[in-house]
């Protein structure tokens, strides 16, 4: 499904939290480095002789999603501990990877697998539910960013039509370049 050589950037944006933490916890386990980006009653288990040693409970969409998949690894082993070192996990889209073509995972898309008019929630909301506070830096700066995308990409594309323009015009300079303009 992957290349081995570089590292894949997937968008969780739309994708079931367990179906996507498989497949990525798959392609850790066979080399792949990953970095997964945008992930947005638990709260009260807890251990009863000392609960400052868990179990933890992550607020952070990013933790969720990393418990997530650290959960389908062998994490206790040599082959585990090496294939979670290989995963990084942001919300939003950090500037290393804003640049990079993100990849979805078919296979998770909410839209290709539940049915339409299904209840779901998103791990944003639930995180913001059970005490994550940084909702609405993340979402001013995922704003911030498709403005610079979105200016990049019309800049991108008046080039694209000058270029082609010139090419059209290529037999007209070869003429004039004949009588030396």
């Amino acid at each position: 499904m992957f290349t081995q050589e570089n590292i894949i950037v997937i968008d969780g944006k739309c994708h079931l939290l367990g179906r996507l933490a498989s497949v990525v916890a798959k392609q850790l386990l066979s080399g792949q480095k990953i970095r997964r980006v945008k992930m947005h009653a638990y709260l009260h288990k807890r251990t009863r002789f000392n609960p400052a040693r868990g179990p933890f409970h992550f607020r952070a969409p990013s933790r969720v999603m990393y418990k997530a998949i650290r959960g389908m690894i062998p994490h206790k082993t040599a082959r585990g501990a090496a294939a979670l070192e290989r995963l990084k996990v942001f919300e939003g889209i950090p500037p290393p990877y804003d640049k990079q073509k993100r990849l979805v995972v078919p296979s998770a898309l909410r839209a290709l697998r539940l049915k339409p008019g299904r209840k779901f929630c998103t791990i944003g909301r639930l995180s913001k539910e059970i005490g994550w506070k940084y909702e609405n830096i993340i979402s001013e700066l995922e704003n911030k960013r498709k403005t610079r995308s979105h200016a990049y990409y019309v800049t991108k594309i008046t080039k694209e039509k000058s270029l082609l323009e010139a090419k059209k015009n290529a037999p007209t300079s070869k003429v004039l370049e004949k009588f030396g303009y």
